[in-house]
């Protein structure tokens, strides 16, 4: 009975290890798994772009919109000048004449 006992205990081991997956299969698991990591990795990279462009555009209109504050502040403070006779009217500038 013991010997009975020990060759169905060892024909189990060997029915077990045979049913795992075969060489090819787990060749192809590690191609999916390659796969999917390159397709993971070029998602990550392409919203930290996009995060990117949109961190610098906010920054260029802001900077826009300040260079446009600056110039209304310019030109406030130049007609002041003016009003209060610091400083003489900007001359008008006539085109140039073309040449013969």
């Amino acid at each position: 009975m013991k010997n009975l006992f020990s060759i169905v205990a060892v024909a189990s081991m060997v029915a077990i290890v045979a049913c795992g997956p075969s060489a090819a299969e787990k060749a192809e698991k590690k191609k999916q798994d390659s796969i999917h990591m390159a397709d993971s990795t070029m998602k990550v990279a392409a919203m930290a772009k996009a995060k990117a462009d949109s961190a610098a555009a906010a920054d260029k209109a802001k900077m826009d919109a300040d260079a446009a504050k600056m110039a209304e502040a310019a030109k406030a403070a130049h007609e002041d000048s003016v009003a209060k006779k610091l400083i003489k009217p900007a001359k008008e500038m006539k085109p140039a004449k073309k040449g013969k």
